[in-house]
């Protein structure tokens, strides 16, 4: 894996770490957020000719549309096999601004600076690029590192609440998969007050240890998915309607259902279970969600890119902080599991 820098002088680590760096020209991927609230903070830090690209922001443009504009102007603005791409921003811009790289001119090297807490413990490391295709999240993509990542928790004090709420959604899932006590120091009541950098380096870390033992996704790092397989399906299945929700509150809701599933298939206990959907709905509280939601859901969990043949395979919870992988799941039993989500 390529380095992963957290620093609170943003500005200083860039400008030092694109010294280091041999690069014909610079090209710059934001959205229309981080261009107006990030980009200003490191701009000191660029050679002055450089080109900035801006699109719109959101999961519904992490499109093919989005990346012919991206590769066009990527064509226009004469980059050739040796720029370099600074991707800024969230779990989206840092998907999609290095797939692009990936592809143009059959790769380009990038640099990921995310700017979300999601994307800053989890999208931005472990290479997995992409993009959605056909209503389905994450369907195009490649693995490929960046030179490298460079987090900074000052960019976390332009995130509105909903979206610091959406990241710790992946805070959460690492102390479920990996560590119980990391877990446990999670402050649930105020989730507002925990210790962001902290909870940034520790997360980091547990999600780098995972993906170099399993760069490629053949095993154990399928275990960074729980709470996806369902997860991923509700935030498809809302993506474009009036109960549009975000990554991480989507994920919440899957974690409750996998949690619950776990117990039925992996013996996690009943008072796991309750300890983590006490301390999940503390957070998120509970989505609407009723069967006539069912079908489009279910559907979207055979398109999982964790399945086999036909098989939905599941990364369930043994314990708290510690998970396994490759459990086959009927329809039938992931219907029960957003039964007893709708019931609880």
């Amino acid at each position: 894996m390529n380095p992963v820098y957290i620093s609170t002088s943003p500005v200083l680590k860039l400008s030092e770490l694109l010294e280091g760096l041999s690069f014909s020209s610079l090209f710059v991927l934001t959205d229309e957020n981080t261009q107006q609230h990030c980009y200003p903070l490191i701009q000191k830090a660029l050679p002055k000719e450089h080109h900035l690209f801006t699109f719109p922001a959101g999961e519904s443009h992490k499109n093919l549309e989005t990346c012919a504009s991206i590769w066009s102007e990527m064509t226009e603005a004469g980059l050739d096999r040796k720029a370099l791409c600074l991707n800024i921003g969230g779990g989206v811009l840092g998907d999609m601004g290095g797939f692009c790289a990936s592809i143009y001119k059959r790769g380009i090297r990038f640099i990921n600076m995310p700017t979300t807490l999601l994307s800053q413990v989890d999208a931005s490391v472990g290479g997995k690029l992409g993009i959605d295709f056909e209503g389905l999240k994450n369907h195009l993509g490649v693995f490929n590192e960046p030179e490298f990542v460079l987090i900074s928790p000052e960019f976390l004090k332009t995130l509105p609440e909903n979206e610091l709420r959406s990241g710790f959604a992946e805070i959460i899932k690492h102390g479920l998969i990996k560590d119980h006590t990391y877990f446990e120091m999670l402050n649930f009541e105020d989730w507002k007050t925990n210790d962001w950098e902290y909870l940034i380096e520790h997360s980091v870390a547990i999600k780098k240890a995972v993906v170099q033992e399993d760069p490629k996704e053949a095993g154990l790092r399928k275990i960074l998915n729980f709470g996806h397989t369902i997860g991923h399906a509700l935030e498809t299945h809302f993506l474009d309607g009036p109960k549009h929700l975000l990554h991480g509150e989507a994920i919440a809701a899957g974690m409750i259902c996998e949690a619950w599933l776990s117990v039925q298939k992996t013996g996690l206990s009943q008072e796991d279970l309750n300890q983590i959907q006490e301390k999940l709905l503390q957070v998120y509280g509970k989505i609407q969600l009723s069967k006539d939601d069912f079908g489009a859901a279910l559907d979207l969990c055979l398109q999982d890119k964790k399945n086999e043949g036909k098989e939905i395979l599941f990364s369930l919870l043994e314990n708290i902080g510690n998970c396994t992988y490759n459990i086959p799941v009927s329809r039938k039993e992931i219907e029960a599991a957003l039964s007893y989500y709708c019931t609880i």
